[in-house]
This record gives C-alpha cells, sequence and structure tokens, in this order.
C-alpha cells in the first residue's frame, strides 16, 4: 500500500517537472512512465538511459566566461564512454566535459537575438566511436533581463482634433516597443508622459493623446507640437526613456459670424442696367475656412427688397447686389438701405454673449442715360382680308421717349417676313398695306419695327428700340376646288355597269374650316361613265353602261366639275384620263395604254430655257459666219496669188517629190517666147521679164516693172474690180548686195549647175525641171 502511494507520489513529481521543460527533452524511458509513448502496450516498462537537470541561462551574465548551463547525465556506467554534443551552436558557444556531461556557454548571450538553443546529445563509445544510448534533442532557455529601452517606432506622429472639442477628447495614439520579454513581469511595461504641451493635452498608458483643455481655438493658433516620453519599468538600466514628436492640427469649425470690412458702401449704376446684372460687391470677413463660410445677406432698414436682391458667391463670400427689375432716373434718383451679414449655420454652442451684429449701409446713385423710345406694346397684331388694298393705315405703333427731354420719334421697318413691299410703315409709325396679300402665299405677316428719337439738329438717334408687328391675313373664297391628286384610273373593257372605277376626292387651297362640302358633277351625261357622290367630300366614278371597245377608243378623257359652297361659289373643271384595259377573268389588268401626262412648267423655267435656246442660236449663227468669212478669204487668197504663181490648196499629204499629179508643171512652160501675153489656159499667169543686165541706164528696172505690172492689171478684164500690187523680192541691178530672192536662181549669171538634180533620182525630177531651164527661158511668175 505505502510503495503504491510512493509510486504515484514520484510520478507526480516526475510530470510536474516535464510540465515546466519543453516536450523535446523527454526521454523514451520518461514517456513510458508516463505512458507517453505511442506503444500500445502500456504495461511494458523500458530501462530509463538519459538523465539531465532541465537547462537555461540568463542574458548578459556579468560573470567571467565561460557559464555553467547545466548537466547531461547517462544512467549507464560505462566508464569508456564520453558526452558529445551536436548542433548548429554545438562546440561553438556550447561546449560539453566529456567525462562528466557539464554544459557551459563560452560567450554572452542575447536573449532579444535568440531566445532558445536546440542541441543533440550523444553518449558514445571511445574505442569504437558508437553510440550507447539514441541521440536525444534538448533546448536551452535564455532567461530575459530588463535591459532594453522603449523607443517609438517613428520619430514624428500627427494628429488632428476639432477645435473648441471637450476635455478628453481623443487626438491620436503613440506607440512605443521595449525589445524585453513582455511575458515577464515589468520587463515590456512602457509608460508614457507628455513633457512639452502637458498645458493641452494628455496622454494615457495605452499612448492614446487627448485634449486637457476646452479652449483650443483654431483662429488663436492651429498647430501645436508636444513632446511624448516613453519610460521603462525600473530594471537592470534603471528606467531609461525615449522621446518622439507629436504635431497636433487643430481642424475648423463653424464657430465664427461674419463681419463687413467697412460701415457703409456706395455704388452708381447707370438707369439702364440689365435685371440681373452685378450692380456692386459686398465685402465682408469670416475666420473660418471656405467651408466654414455661409454668410448670408438680409435687408434690416429700407423698403427695398422688391427691387434689388443680394446673392452670397460661394467662393469669394461677397454679397453680389443684383436689381431685381428696371431702374428708372426719372423716377427714383438714389437708392438707401441696410444690410445684415449673418451665418445661420454657426454653432450657437460656441456664441459669445456681447457681440454686435454685423451692418452696414448700401447707397446706390442712379445714373441718367439716354434711354431707347419705349413701345407702348412690346408687339401689335392686326388682321386684314386677302386681296385687300386701302389707302388708310392698318394700325399705328407708338413709342415715347422716357427721358425728360421727351423727343420726337421717327419709325422704321428693319426686317419683314416674307420678303417683299407687300406692308410698309411711314415715320410717324402708321402701317399701310402696300401689295394684295394672298393668304395662301403668306398666312401671317411678321415685322420688325425700329424706333429712334430725334435729336435736336435732326439727327437720329444711335440707339433705337424694336416691337414686333404680326399681321395675320384672313382668308377670302378665291381658289376653286381641284383633284387632291393626280388620278390615273383604269376600266376593263369587259367591266359590268355599276363598276366602281375609282373614289376621287379634292381639295381647296382656301381655308378648309369644318364643314366645307364639294360638289361633283360631269359636264354631259352623254359618256359611259357615271358620277357618285358619297357626301363625303368624295365621289366614285361608276361605269354607266360597261362593254368598251378598245380598237377604237384607248383613253376616255372624262372632264368633272367640282364646286365649293363658298361666298362666292367657285368651281373647276378637272378632267379624268381613264385607260381602257385588258384585263383577264380575275379582273386584273394585263395591258393598259399609258395616259399623256400633263407635266407643268414654271415661268421661270421657260424663261431659262429661252435664253438657253437664243444664246445657242447666236453662237452657231457667229460660228457659221466666221467659217464663210474664212471661206472667202481664202479663195480670194488664191486668186490673187494665182497671178504671179500657182498655189494648190488641199488638205492630204503628198508623195513627195515624185508626186506631180496635183498640178500641171507644163503649164508654167505655155508663155511664148516673144511677147507678154499669154496663151490660154486654165490658169491666168502674169509673166515680168527679168532684166538681164546689170548696166542699163535710163529708167530703174523696178519701175520698169511696176510700170508693165500696172499696164497688164488694167487691160486684163478677168482679174478682180480693184487692182493689185504685188511687192517681189527683187533687190535689181544697182543693189551690192545685188538679188537675194531665188527668183534668180536660173539665170545665165548662176555659176551653179543644176544638170546634177536629174543624178539624184526621180524624188528631185521636179526641181530639175524647174532650175535645168535655159538662160532665154527665165521669166518670173
Amino acid at each position: 500500500m505505502f510503495s503504491r502511494l510512493q509510486k504515484k507520489m514520484k510520478k507526480l513529481i516526475l510530470l510536474f517537472c516535464l510540465i515546466l521543460a519543453p516536450a523535446s527533452v523527454y526521454t523514451e524511458d520518461v514517456k513510458t512512465k508516463l505512458n507517453l509513448s505511442p506503444s500500445n502496450n502500456s504495461h511494458k516498462r523500458f530501462k530509463r538511459e538519459w538523465i539531465w537537470n532541465q537547462m537555461h541561462i540568463m542574458e548578459e551574465i556579468n560573470s567571467p566566461l565561460p557559464h555553467h548551463v547545466g548537466k547531461i547525465t547517462s544512467s549507464s556506467r560505462n566508464k569508456n564512454a564520453i558526452y558529445v554534443l551536436e548542433g548548429e551552436y554545438a562546440n561553438t558557444i556550447f561546449k560539453v566535459r566529456e567525462d562528466t556531461g557539464d554544459v557551459y556557454a563560452f560567450e554572452r548571450l542575447d536573449r532579444e537575438k535568440k531566445s532558445e538553443y536546440e542541441l543533440t546529445a550523444l553518449f558514445i563509445d571511445r574505442t569504437t566511436n558508437k553510440s550507447l544510448e539514441p541521440p536525444s534533442r534538448f533546448i536551452i532557455k535564455v532567461y530575459d533581463v530588463n535591459d532594453n529601452v522603449p523607443v517609438f517606432v517613428q520619430k514624428v506622429f500627427n494628429g488632428s482634433v476639432p477645435e473648441m472639442s471637450p476635455v478628453g477628447t481623443s487626438v491620436t495614439k503613440v506607440t512605443a516597443v521595449d525589445a524585453d520579454d513582455p511575458t515577464l513581469a515589468g520587463h515590456a511595461t512602457v509608460i508614457y508622459q507628455v513633457i512639452q504641451g502637458e498645458r493641452y493635452f494628455t496622454v494615457d498608458q495605452s499612448g492614446v493623446i487627448s485634449t486637457a483643455t476646452a479652449d483650443l481655438d483654431r483662429e488663436s493658433q492651429s498647430t501645436y507640437e508636444i513632446v511624448v516620453k516613453a519610460k521603462d519599468s525600473p530594471g537592470l538600466h534603471g528606467g531609461d526613456s525615449s522621446t518622439a514628436t507629436v504635431i497636433i492640427t487643430l481642424s475648423d469649425i463653424n464657430d465664427n459670424f461674419p463681419r463687413f470690412k467697412q460701415q457703409s458702401f456706395h455704388f452708381k449704376v447707370p438707369e439702364n442696367v440689365r435685371v440681373g446684372s452685378d450692380v456692386g460687391r459686398l465685402k465682408v470677413e469670416d475666420i473660418d475656412e471656405p467651408q466654414n463660410r455661409n454668410t448670408k445677406y438680409n435687408f434690416v432698414r429700407g423698403d427695398y427688397r422688391d427691387t434689388f436682391e443680394i446673392i452670397p458667391n460661394a467662393f469669394t463670400n461677397e454679397g453680389i447686389i443684383k436689381p431685381k427689375k428696371p431702374l428708372d432716373y426719372e423716377t427714383i434718383k438714389e437708392y438707401k438701405f441696410d444690410i445684415e451679414a449673418t451665418d445661420p449655420t454657426v454653432n450657437m454652442r460656441f456664441f459669445k454673449p456681447g457681440e454686435q451684429k454685423s451692418i452696414a449701409t448700401v447707397t446706390i446713385e442712379v445714373v441718367d442715360v439716354d434711354e431707347p423710345p419705349i413701345f407702348s406694346k412690346p408687339s401689335y397684331v392686326y388682321e386684314v382680308k386677302e386681296n385687300y388694298l386701302t389707302k388708310n393705315p392698318l394700325g399705328t405703333v407708338l413709342a415715347v421717349d422716357p427721358d425728360a427731354a421727351k423727343r420726337k420719334i421717327r419709325y422704321t421697318l428693319r426686317r419683314s417676313s416674307p420678303s417683299g413691299d407687300y406692308v410698309k410703315v411711314s415715320n410717324s409709325g402708321a402701317i399701310f398695306i402696300s401689295k394684295h396679300l394672298d393668304r395662301e402665299a403668306s398666312a401671317w405677316h411678321n415685322l420688325t419695327v425700329a424706333a429712334q428719337e430725334i435729336m435736336a439738329d435732326n439727327r437720329l438717334s444711335d440707339i433705337e428700340s424694336h416691337t414686333q408687328v404680326f399681321i395675320q391675313v384672313l382668308d377670302e373664297n378665291d381658289n376653286a376646288p381641284e383633284f387632291a391628286y393626280p388620278y390615273e384610273p383604269k376600266v376593263c373593257e369587259n367591266a359590268a355597269p355599276g363598276k366602281v372605277i375609282i373614289r376621287i376626292s379634292a381639295t381647296d387651297k382656301d381655308e378648309m374650316l369644318p364643314g366645307v362640302n364639294f360638289k361633283y358633277s360631269l359636264t354631259t351625261e352623254d359618256s359611259n361613265f357615271t358620277l357618285v357622290d358619297n357626301h363625303d367630300n368624295t365621289a366614285n366614278v361608276t361605269v354607266k353602261y360597261g362593254q368598251f371597245n378598245r380598237e377604237l377608243v384607248k383613253i376616255h378623257y372624262l372632264p368633272v366639275i367640282i364646286s365649293d359652297h363658298g361666298t362666292p361659289e367657285l368651281s373647276s373643271t378637272n378632267t379624268l384620263a381613264i385607260s381602257v384595259c385588258k384585263c383577264d377573268e380575275k379582273g386584273e389588268f394585263t395591258f393598259c395604254e399609258e395616259a399623256a401626262k400633263q407635266v407643268g412648267v414654271s415661268i421661270q423655267a421657260l424663261v431659262a430655257i429661252f435664253i438657253c435656246i437664243l444664246t445657242i442660236l447666236v453662237i452657231t449663227l457667229l460660228i457659221i459666219l466666221r467659217k464663210r468669212h474664212k471661206k472667202e478669204l481664202t479663195v480670194l487668197r488664191k486668186s490673187v496669188a494665182e497671178i504671179h504663181e500657182q498655189l494648190v490648196t488641199y488638205d492630204e499629204e503628198g508623195g513627195g517629190e515624185m508626186d506631180t499629179t496635183s498640178y500641171d508643171v507644163s503649164v508654167l512652160n505655155s508663155v511664148r517666147k516673144n511677147g507678154m501675153n499669154l496663151e490660154p489656159g486654165p490658169c491666168l499667169y502674169a509673166q515680168v521679164r527679168k532684166p538681164t543686165g546689170k548696166g542699163n541706164s535710163g529708167t530703174g528696172e523696178m519701175e520698169i516693172m511696176i510700170e508693165v505690172k500696172k499696164d497688164e492689171a488694167d487691160n486684163d478684164g478677168d482679174l478682180l474690180p480693184y487692182d493689185t500690187l504685188h511687192i517681189y523680192g527683187y533687190e535689181g541691178a544697182e543693189s551690192i548686195a545685188e538679188s537675194l530672192s531665188s527668183l534668180e536662181s536660173g539665170s545665165s549669171d548662176s555659176d551653179i549647175d543644176y544638170d546634177f538634180l536629174n543624178d539624184w533620182g526621180p524624188r528631185f525630177k521636179m526641181l530639175a525641171e524647174l532650175y535645168g531651164l535655159e538662160p532665154n527661158e527665165d521669166f518670173v511668175y
């Protein structure tokens, strides 16, 4: 009984020790005795092998190295065995005595760098170097000492709190960190304290900074800079500390009323200022930030609320004075009133008793200007019947000078729609109808009439006012009804009597009021069609007898009379062109003769077409006359040219020197040897004998040649009825340069023999005949 109790007590003591030690130091023997082994055989017992105390060491030990950590022990009594440590820090920081198992630390340890070291213990035979027991891992814990100063996570903190906040309002939070072990009491405890600015702010032990007073005014001081100290609880270094700066900004609230910058304001404004435009600006001062400014302006004295309004500007906080109605210098020359500036959104909790309201006096002086005339009405409306023309005015527009001068007014028509001289406006404003108005062309005539003042020098003022005049043209029954559409009716040639061919309707250009009825009738009953009135302004055209014959008449023209019931009653005759068609058994059209369609052309189009045709005719006539004139000149030139040479004009390209069929060269040789008369032939040639010598005396050669030529022209009745004088390029015998003309190239004085041209072939045959003549045969032609 006692032995069982003793065993239970040992087991409880061992369990308590193991609770304090990590699980990695449990030996297999201990796990077995405590039933911690995963083996299913809970009654099996194992021999305990490893025995040592729990390992731990204090950090930063000031005693000389090495420092004893603990001792590992084995139950084995083998004297040839030794203890060995393995691991990352074995045999460097930690070493073990081989014989005793004492573990030593050869460096001072810092828990903040590393708090635990994991090693492996071995018990091996010195001779064989084999393990006598299984390796066992264990952990050496480093115990903390209070050797670190609290450090703020940042040097400068920022915070914000609304101004005038109650005491204890949270602003921001500061944080300092102590690297010591927080699980040990007092090692990582941080104490905060405000050492600069403690009058305005406090800090609790969690680092939360709060307001210490309720009168923090942003307008007096908007930023506070305080210093907070973080202190460690007393320890190894006697409670050292660190500091941090906290910048606190007061955010604005709307706690101030606006105040006028001056006690009175004076503005001058012309009387013709537009309604809603700026007259003046009231400046106020509000020391709150812009988002907390909401100034309102109120009239407190002066009965002019209906004349002016004050609109606050959200950006500048100014009060903009604007007129609500037109100002008149002749009526009121000056306005004076008092304005109060206030802010309805100010928190009345911060209202300071005795603070006076801000009130300013506003004076607005109206300046007289030359205003344009003012019409008695903004617009005028008149009615007139169409086609109505009279010398009496249709109506009159009236404008007056609003100024004290009361000048006379002259009226002018500035614009009219539709354009045209249908309406005129006199200088006195009377409106006259100058042309017949057609309602069907335009039912309304819109006029813009200007009014100008007549100055003292009879000059018109530069400013003017305008009014609109609307003239409605009333309808008269002056248009006869007509077909509403261009109908193209068709009928089968075998249509039965009573067959409805088409339903027709009419329209009237005149105003068609409700209840207007049209009457349809035929000009004659002698037709194969009849007309049935449907009493709804339409009528049916039906077959009367039937049996049409396309061979005789392909298109029937049916005149229809359409009349209205107006005053006076008007009617028109409209013709239906009814085509007779071939139809199939179902009555569907298979072949129809198309009726001739009438195409309407306007007068302007006809005039344009006539002008185009006339232009084309004139251009054609000019071309014909030009060609005829050219032809006459060509004939005349040919006739004159044949006097001295034969010129053949043709439009075909010749065959070169071999082409001798165009004209007869032999005619050149038909001249008599002994005289100036010509033989009869198809052409007339005038032959002039060329002088043969250079030293002839007496009359000049050119004079002789001209005289001979004149005689021939006077005595020849076949020439033109006017004298023709030809000037030749013959230089004469007296010329130093002699003649440059080719007319002399065939004379006996030439040193060139042209017989070689005969050897050049048929292409030069003509030249050989021309230049190969005898000297006594030389002539000018």
